[in-house]
Order: structure tokens, then sequence, then C-alpha cells
């Protein structure tokens, strides 16, 4: 061993971060291959409503407003966390979860109307795989409202402790995911799909 190295086990901040940065890329390889299946299965409409015939961009321009602006207030959480201003803390989660749980009030309204006119995922491929994709994208946002309450109930107990924080950075890190997913999901299904 040389003069300087460090022997044992890694620091746990260091492993937290490597974990979770695998699940996140495992995460990304799993919604690309939803969007390559949608991608093949995108014109496959067997004779059913098409995209264009079914999107409607005001709605999901507003649905993706909700999500980036609480992307913008998680941003805004993690700041306040780091400088120990723990009233702008809950006041941005607060405002996260508002926009997060309108964003996922707005993408269950699409599909409940869309079911309603005959468009639901067993009518064709394309509806299939469509459902698949951005359903999944709406379960992980579900999965991240439930992840923020939890955090946020963690913090009023245990305070801005380094772990609580490190969470909270994993969690900040996840939501910015979602975004990054949601934006190639209006690029690829929603703006293409309109045209």
């Amino acid at each position: 061993m040389t003069s300087g190295s460090a022997g044992g086990p890694a620091p746990v901040r260091i492993v937290v971060a490597y974990g979770f940065w695998i699940f996140l890329l495992s995460d990304i390889i799993m919604f690309s291959a939803l969007f390559a299946t949608y991608a093949v299965l995108s014109g496959q409409t067997a004779g059913g409503p098409s995209g264009r015939e079914l999107f409607q961009l005001r709605h999901v321009g507003v649905e993706t407003l909700c999500l980036l602006f609480s992307s913008y207030t998680c941003g805004l959480a993690i700041l306040a966390i780091e400088r120990r201003r723990m009233r702008e803390f809950y006041v941005s989660c607060a405002l996260t979860f508002v926009l997060g749980a309108s964003f996922l009030g707005l993408e269950i309204s699409e599909f409940v109307g869309m079911i309603a006119r005959g468009a639901g995922p067993s009518r064709s491929a394309f509806l299939s795989s469509f459902f698949s994709l951005v359903g999944l994208h709406g379960i992980h946002v579900s999965a991240g409202l439930l992840w923020l309450t939890f955090m946020v109930a963690q913090t009023a107990t245990k305070g801005a402790r380094d772990f609580v924080r490190r969470r909270l950075l994993c969690f900040s890190l996840f939501w910015h995911a979602l975004d990054i997913i949601w934006v190639a999901l209006l690029t690829l299904v929603y703006l293409m799909g309109a045209r």
C-alpha cells in the first residue's frame, strides 16, 4: 500500500451517490426501450385514431409547465436545505408537490378522456405503447410524490442532517430525470405525433 492511499470501505456518501446513479441509468435504459417500442408501433393504429386526432397540445403544454416549474421549485428546496432555511424548504417542497400532483391529475384526465372516446390501450398497438410509455412516467411521478412526502416528514423529525440532505439530493436527481424524460416524451410522442 502506498502512502496516502486509504484502506477500508468507501464513505457512505460515495456509495449512495454511485448506487443512485446506477439506478437512474437503469431507469433511463428502461424508458429507452419503451421509446423504441413506441417508435416502432406509433403508426400501427389498426384503423383507430392516431395521435393527430387524440393529442391536445394545449393540455399537454399545461402539463409540461407544471412539471418544469415543479423541477424549479425542487431545486429551490435543495438550495434552502443546504442553507438551513427551513421555512423556504417547506414552502418549496409544498409547491413541488402541488405542481407534481397537478401534472399527474392532468395526465389522468387525458387518459380518462381518451378511454371514454374508445381510444384505450387495447384499441391498437399505437395506443398500447402510448399508454405504457406515458403511464410509466406517471407512475414514476406518483412514486416521486410519495418520496417527497416521506422526505419532508423525515426532515421535520430528524432535521437537516447529512444523511437527510443526501437523500433529498437523490430525490432531486430523480425528479430532474423525470423532467428530462418528459421533454423527450413531449417531443417524440406528442409534438411529432400531432403533426
